[in-house]
């Protein structure tokens, strides 16, 4: 049930009757059941996994809270009595215990979004070495994707070690656990959230409010926008470059990757306002997913303002365990001593940032696409890690590097860096990728270069590129604060002629699919 569809628009509408009519106190087990008719329209079958997820992590949560609190009321009792190598020892042994809960619900939910997302990758990796000895070959396996499992996967695992940390004691009864990982706007791409920001705003009881109600709305319209008239517009042309890589080439190229990026921000910025929009009809709220990305000045900027739950997800939960992990320690120590403390302290810390980005890779796609986009984010931010010396002083001695001109050139050299990064999302193979990046630079792949065949006509270039200045505009409006909040102060009649305007060019111009759905948003395949 894509968000752009009718039969969203008539679930939502239904929901929101309902959700205003039971008494409060039914309101979350009322989204509890909703997010469950989202997921059966994905598929009944996908309802098996998200359970299997929630009662395993449900439990071993459990597990681990009553540990530490055992742990805390066993060491307050015995306080007189426990020596410190008892207590130490105590220690130890009970988080062993923990350790064991928070491992086996990793291995079952990490083993079962690896066997659906990777297993025919590992299979088809297999097949190829495999080839170079014999004719031997294994077969793929008919596995569907379950809808959003790489985002209640993560977002499960968030809570987990948050628990684990004793950030927070585990949430006691299955049903609110259930619908904390269910929650069915944020099930198509997110955001990630927290236990700790999503619960109380998740499980209050919320009255009838009509500036929620329509303050979400008008975020919805914003998304449907940003998705219906320019993302799936843009998608035209892009699907056709894409599509024949090798009649696609050079000029086509260079024009698609830029495309694409901006398709890209539509897409998947449209799909969260969205998300956000509805949350907020419903009186929840969910967390900002983007800052205003292309006004990066660096890509180390652009990944703190683009996609952030992911990035913080990553940071929190993969890279900071990692790299304060023993056995890193132990790698730094074996570093420090062969190569000295300057070089030595930094190889851990590298090392902890390819994995990160290994992963971030390879959880977007199970394609040497995806990983190849992931390690070239590493290399490029490392670089410029070590750069950062050279880059001050050039600060220091060019005065014009301070000035609003370089940082708009800054934030175009970004833009560029993460457009020709984003065509690795574009082709299925990798070799494909690297000969349409490698054609821009042949003068002679430029040949029968025209936008006039890509399937847009003038009129969509000029929607598009008016599109595109709207969506400037509200980004440089935001700096000062939500533009909503601005309209909000105008009299009643602007902000009428400005959603309602909005509404009729979303009518006018969306570009629609079969039975008015329109495509699928590019991160539902993550």
């Amino acid at each position: 049930m894509l968000f752009t569809s009718y039969s969203f628009i008539a679930f939502l509408a239904v929901l929101l009757v309902l959700y205003y009519l039971v008494p409060r106190r039914f309101q979350a087990p009322l989204l509890l059941a909703a997010s469950c008719v989202f997921y059966l329209f994905a598929g009944p079958l996908f309802l098996i996994y998200i359970a299997v997820t929630t009662v395993t992590v449900y439990f071993a949560g459990l597990r681990i809270g009553d540990g530490l609190k055992a742990q805390s009321a066993y060491i307050k009792e015995h306080k007189a009595d426990l020596s410190p190598e008892e207590k130490k020892a105590y220690k130890d042994s009970a988080k062993r215990v923990r350790t064991r809960w928070l491992v086996l619900a990793l291995v079952i939910n990490l083993g079962i979004l690896a066997a659906v997302k990777y297993l025919n990758f590992a299979i088809s990796n297999i097949n190829g070495i495999l080839s170079l000895f014999s004719s031997a070959r294994l077969d793929f396996l008919s596995i569907a994707l379950p809808l959003g499992i790489s985002y209640y996967t993560l977002q499960s695992i968030g809570y987990l070690m948050d628990v684990y940390r004793g950030a927070y004691e585990p949430e006691r009864k299955l049903w609110r656990f259930a619908l904390f990982i269910s929650f069915f706007p944020q099930l198509i791409q997110g955001p990630i959230s927290r236990y700790s920001d999503l619960s109380p705003t998740l499980y209050a009881e919320h009255p009838f409010d009509m500036n929620s109600l329509l303050r979400g709305l008008e975020r919805v319209l914003w998304g449907f926008f940003k998705k219906l008239v320019i993302a799936d517009r843009i998608f035209i042309a892009v699907g056709e470059i894409i599509g024949d890589p090798a009649a696609y080439r050079g000029g086509f190229i260079l024009f698609g990757m830029f495309l694409y990026t901006v398709e890209l921000y539509a897409d998947f910025t449209g799909g969260i306002d969205i998300t956000i929009g509805v949350a907020q009809m419903l009186g929840i709220e969910l967390r900002e997913n983007f800052n205003r990305p292309y006004f990066s000045t660096s890509l180390k900027e652009y990944w703190r303002r683009w996609h952030i739950s992911m990035c913080s997800w990553f940071r929190d939960y993969l890279f900071y365990p990692v790299s304060t992990s023993r056995w890193m320690s132990r790698f730094k120590k074996w570093n420090v001593s062969r190569f000295g403390q300057k070089v030595g302290k930094r190889i851990p810390v590298y090392a902890a940032s390819f994995i990160v980005w290994f992963s971030t890779g390879l959880w977007h796609g199970a394609s040497w696409n995806f990983i190849f986009w992931g390690l070239l984010n590493w290399a490029v931010l490392m670089i410029s890690e070590e750069l950062e010396p050279l880059y001050d002083r050039f600060r220091k001695a060019v005065p014009f590097s301070q000035s609003f001109g370089y940082k708009i050139f800054m934030m175009v050299r970004t833009f560029c860096l993460v457009a020709v990064m984003n065509l690795f999302d574009c082709y299925a193979l990798l070799s494909d990728t690297l000969s349409c990046l490698g054609s821009i630079f042949i003068p002679s792949a430029w040949q029968g270069f025209s936008l006039g065949v890509l399937g847009l006509s003038a009129a969509d270039y000029i929607v598009i590129i008016a599109g595109c200045a709207l969506m400037l505009l509200v980004s440089i409006l935001s700096v000062k604060g939500d533009v909503r909040e601005q309209i909000a102060k105008k009299p009643y009649a602007v902000r009428f002629v400005l959603y309602f305007g909005l509404f009729i060019i979303i009518l006018l111009m969306g570009v629609y699919g079969i039975g008015y759905d329109s495509g699928q948003f590019i991160y539902n395949r993550f």
